[in-house]
Order: structure tokens, then C-alpha cells, then sequence
């Protein structure tokens, strides 16, 4: 039944749908709302590796097709942009860390207005506390590539899964999973743009951010 709704939906999205339903909530992805305007437009999803997608990062002018994809996106609000991410997500069963979009971070501050108190330890260069996601308006993990086993609820150094730290090589990240103990603990490490690394704990020297 998903699988039917789901077909049903991305024939139905966009320049199908555009013109019915105009006082119900419509879904679509933002290639299929090329052309299209709303008075409201809800952008969610905004996280490194998301949007924009990480596949993006390692492709030729990857990430400016993502930016334009962004400038599709945003818009097509007449009045009023709602933007949002989450800070962990569940992903193929897995809880996924994330932070939070550079394309967030290239939109003028004056232009946007945040519903929830934005977490610096989401941000790309962020620094201190919070939790949770974020949520705010503007006017007009990667895929493991190894299932971990489960991990010590504190790590060497007191870290612990979806910790924000630094590194001396790759900048900031989170931890997004964590395996074995003692002097063989190791810890995979979203670090947005530079990717997703497992990295030894003593080798590592990670400290917190």
C-alpha cells in the first residue's frame, strides 16, 4: 500500500497538482515544484549529507547543483518560508547525527526569524550546548558502511555518541556511532563536507567542542 500511495504521489506532484487542492497541504519534491508558487512553502530536511545530499560533495560541480536546487527551493514562497532540520534522525534503523546545512548558514540573518533557539553544536564551526533540532522563517549520516556494535555509553575521554568534537585534521563533527573499549575503542565521526571517518581513539585525540 505504500509503495502504491508513493507512486501515486510522485505522478500527482507538481503541475498536476497545482491547481487542485489549492486550500490543502501539497507534497512534492523540489524538482517537481519548478515553476510552481505558493503563498507557504515548508523546507525540511536541511542537514549536511541531506540536503545538500553527500553524494554531492565527491561529484564535479556537485554541490553548486545542489545551491541551485537550494535557490529552487526557497523561491517558490510568495509570503512566507519555513526552513527546518533535525539534529538525529532514524536511518535504515540506525540513529543518524547530523549537522545542520551550510546553505542555512549563507542565508542573511536579517532575513530569518528562528521559531526554536538555534543549537550551536548542530552548526558547521558551532561551538557550545543545546539539543534538538531547529525551526525557523524567512519572509518572501552518511550510509554506514559497516553495521557497529553496540557502543559503551561513555567512551575513553568521557565522549559519547552524538557528542560534538574537534579534530586536528578534519575540523568539527559529531559522533554518530562508537565501537569496541579501552585502548581499541573507535568512534565514526561526521565531519559534513570532509565525510564520514572511523577513527581510533587513541590516535584520534578528539576533544570536545
Amino acid at each position: 500500500l505504500l509503495a502504491d500511495f508513493l507512486a501515486h504521489a510522485s505522478l500527482e506532484a507538481g503541475d498536476h497538482q497545482a491547481d487542485q487542492g489549492a486550500d490543502a497541504v501539497q507534497l512534492m519534491t523540489v524538482h517537481s515544484s519548478k515553476g510552481l508558487e505558493f503563498d507557504i512553502v515548508f523546507l525540511s530536511g536541511l542537514e549536511e549529507g541531506l540536503f545538500p545530499h553527500e553524494n554531492s560533495i565527491l561529484e564535479t560541480d556537485g554541490l553548486e547543483d545542489e545551491r541551485r536546487l537550494m535557490y529552487v527551493a526557497v523561491t517558490r514562497a510568495r509570503e512566507r518560508l519555513y526552513l527546518s532540520f533535525a539534529q538525529s534522525r532514524m536511518l535504515h534503523g540506525q540513529t543518524r547525527y547530523n549537522l545542520r546545512s551550510r546553505f542555512l548558514e549563507e542565508i542573511p540573518e536579517g532575513l530569518t526569524k528562528w521559531l526554536t533557539p538555534p543549537n550551536p553544536r548542530t552548526a558547521l564551526g558551532g561551538a557550545t550546548g543545546g539539543a534538538g533540532g531547529a525551526y525557523f522563517t524567512s519572509s518572501a549520516k552518511p550510509a554506514m558502511q559497516r553495521e557497529p556494535r553496540p557502543a559503551f555509553a561513555t567512551l575513553p575521554g568521557g565522549l559519547r555518541v552524538g557528542q560534538l568534537v574537534n579534530h586536528a585534521k578534519f575540523g568539527q563533527g559529531v559522533i554518530v556511532a562508537a565501537e569496541g573499549g579501552g585502548s581499541d575503542a573507535r568512534v565514526q565521526v561526521n565531519f559534513g563536507a570532509v565525510g564520514v571517518k572511523w577513527l581510533l581513539l587513541t590516535v584520534a585525540k578528539l576533544t570536545p567542542a
